[in-house]
């Protein structure tokens, strides 16, 4: 037999027979990592210990002390562990679909009851059970019509309809869990008992649409979480306790921010106090982008159906556009329209505005765009999915040799917003080349170049997202983590050549002859709306002083107080603080609790001792110990922390 030979992490080579398995590997170097290996990865990708090796390639063998290949392990094997567990359980139920997502898994079953929370439970102990009779995992690859043949016999359609939708030249692997078996690309672990038998837990179960097609089947989905051991299981957990305290949700109501209803799905009533967050919020971001060079502008909601042709969001993007027919004049035929879901043609067009020379770029624009997008009633949440938004919209149209200077002034802006709001670290994601694209490798190689440039200049570390670009330019994404570790890409940067030429853009170049601009698509927050709930989720509510709707409720502590919280009140709101009088006949302890509940940063209480004073006994939100203190100095203080950070 012909010989191939593998290449360890540490350099060393060593020759084996063609076909030899990772298993066989790690036998020839030690039982005890025979028995440890979960996978190994063969010239950097994830492969099965059963897999044959058939060429000359590096090789590393992984146990469960490998982070990312045992996760995607112990999710996937979860997966069909319970799908095999609700088969045992109910024999005529029919399996789907089971991947691994973000820290966990789900499987997809075609049920006609829905599954109860007893029924979850009775999955995780048939689960544990598969879990300790450790069977083992192996795999064959099947042609096509035994495959179809197999799954006839089995009544299981959707897996003859998954077998159908793969490319003919794709062999299909089969993955035997013990005796029960599923089409799997795979890899998976050796046998049931790798995976940690308390280091998992089945969490929820929703409805979802046979492959997202509302015509088709409703399933039901049954999602579980996962971890390598008991005590990251303990601190997710304990993470989704706290994400559950911090629910945007729940804080608007206590904090009477805003409210959705049928009659507007995906839409938000901001009452006056979340009104305040969004308006001081925007004004902020005025300020921000007028110092950063931007000119605002406000394009049209409603446009004609021809410009979204012309741009090409007619035809890829108008699943998740809302159309407005009118009856221009009363024609006998329609006028067809769309609510715009992006800014960027508007902008084009009033770029396209008067001749345009090398010396106007770069030109800036931005514009608090309102905005409307079709998203399934499914995937609403709150305010941090919904149809209707404002974004803090910016594109800047500029020659090919400004990319590299813009986006590093853009990167810069960018921090010091999210400084200023409270996040003071963020991820850069590099998303480069595609391999579906538009232009020639070298202004490829050029942009990219310029972005990865500009971000080493601003001294930001980055990770590489190779192959996840637009198809007509490079893009970096910016993403936040918040107080209790979770990641929200919010900031955005694109590079773009394509919609300039589309819509006829041009600038005169100091050779006299037209050139076409780039078109550098930007946004910091992404959408006032998401990042308004991200904002009360960080801060559970405990805005900073500055951009809290209610900042100061004056209290009195009796009735003979009354006029002089009234007093206290109107030099506040003098002096720029967001004030209020609480004189109704409760007890103290009564409206300091609700004010806490209602996340008021600062509560003065006023009783007679401070009226004969003039002073103030304070309490801050959170603080259980109160201090009196002359009005006049808390009254400095307080209007030094309502003053926005850019003012300061």
């Amino acid at each position: 037999m012909s010989q191939i030979s593998l290449t360890f992490p540490d350099g060393n080579s060593r020759s084996y027979d063609k076909g030899v398995t990772a298993q066989d590997v790690a036998a020839s170097i030690s039982n005890s990592l025979a028995k440890k290996a979960i996978s190994a990865n063969i010239n950097g990708d994830h492969w099965d210990l059963q897999w044959p090796i058939e060429q000359d390639s590096s090789i590393e063998i992984n146990t469960l002390k490998d982070e990312a290949p045992a996760l995607e392990l112990i999710r996937h094997d979860l997966a069909h562990i319970m799908a095999r567990a609700v088969q045992e359980i109910w024999p005529d139920i029919q399996v789907t679909i089971g991947p691994v997502i973000a820290n966990g898994w789900y499987y997809d079953f075609d049920r006609a009851e829905p599954f109860t929370p007893e029924d979850l439970g009775l999955i995780e102990k048939k689960m544990k059970e598969i879990i300790n009779l450790r069977d083992p995992v192996r795999t064959e690859i099947w042609d096509r019509e035994r495959a179809i043949q197999h799954y006839k016999d089995s009544g299981e359609p959707y897996k003859i309809e998954l077998i159908e939708a793969i490319p003919g030249d794709e062999p299909l692997r089969m993955y035997w869990h013990g005796d029960w078996q599923d089409l799997c690309r795979g890899p998976h672990l050796q046998n049931t008992g790798q995976v940690p038998g308390d280091a998992w837990k089945l969490m929820s179960v929703a409805g979802a649409y046979w492959r997202g097609d509302s015509d088709r089947a409703m399933l039901q989905r049954i999602y579980g979480v996962a971890f390598r051991n008991k005590e990251d299981l303990k601190k997710h957990l304990l993470m989704l306790e706290e994400a559950a305290k911090r629910d945007h949700r729940k804080l608007g109501r206590e904090m009477n921010l805003f409210h959705m209803q049928e009659e507007a799905p995906g839409q938000v009533f901001w009452h006056p106090n979340g009104w305040s967050i969004y308006t001081e919020l925007q004004d902020y971001m005025r300020r921000k982008q007028r110092a950063a060079g931007y000119q605002e502008v406000n394009t049209p909601q409603v446009v004609d159906r021809s410009l979204w042709e012309k741009s090409g969001h007619w035809d890829k993007y108008q699943e998740h556009m809302f159309i407005v027919e009118v009856d221009e004049d009363h024609a006998r035929e329609k006028a067809v329209n769309a609510l715009k879901p992006m800014n960027c043609p508007g902008h084009v067009q009033l770029y396209n505005q008067g001749l345009k020379s090398y010396r106007d770029l770069p030109l800036r624009l931005a514009e608090f765009g309102s905005c409307n997008r079709y998203e399934p009633s499914g995937a609403l949440h709150g305010i941090m999915r919904v149809r209707g938004f404002t974004q803090d919209d910016g594109h800047i149209f500029c020659r090919e040799d400004q990319i590299e200077g813009e986006c590093a002034a853009f990167i810069d802006y960018l921090a010091g917003v999210y400084s200023d709001l409270g996040f003071d670290t963020f991820e850069i994601m590099f998303a480069t080349r595609p391999e579906k694209r538009v232009g020639s490798e070298e202004s490829w190689d050029h942009v990219e170049s310029a972005l990865e440039s500009a971000i080493k200049s601003t001294g930001h570390p980055y990770t590489l997202d190779e192959g996840e670009g637009a198809f007509y330019g490079p893009k970096l994404d910016f993403k936040l983590t918040d107080a209790i570790g979770r990641e929200w890409q919010c900031g955005t940067f694109q590079v773009d050549p394509n919609l300039p030429e589309r819509l006829d853009a041009t600038y005169i170049a100091e050779d006299g002859a037209k050139h076409r601009p780039y078109m550098l698509h930007r946004a910091c927050l992404g959408s006032f709306e998401r990042f308004i709930g991200i904002l009360i989720e960080n801060s559970a509510g405990k805005l900073p002083f500055w951009l809290a709707p209610r900042q100061v409720v004056v209290a009195t502590i009796v009735s003979d107080a009354d006029d002089y919280a009234n007093e206290v009140v109107e030099i506040l709101r003098q002096n720029g603080i967001r004030a209020e009088a609480d004189t109704r006949n409760e007890k103290i302890n009564y409206k300091v609790r609700e004010h806490s509940v209602g996340k008021v940063p600062v509560i003065l209480a006023i009783g007679q001792r401070e009226v004969e004073e003039r002073t103030v006994s304070i309490r801050r939100l959170g603080e259980k110990q109160s201090s009196v203190r002359p009005l006049e100095e808390v009254t400095n203080d307080l209007a030094r922390e309502a003053t926005p950070p850019d003012l300061a």
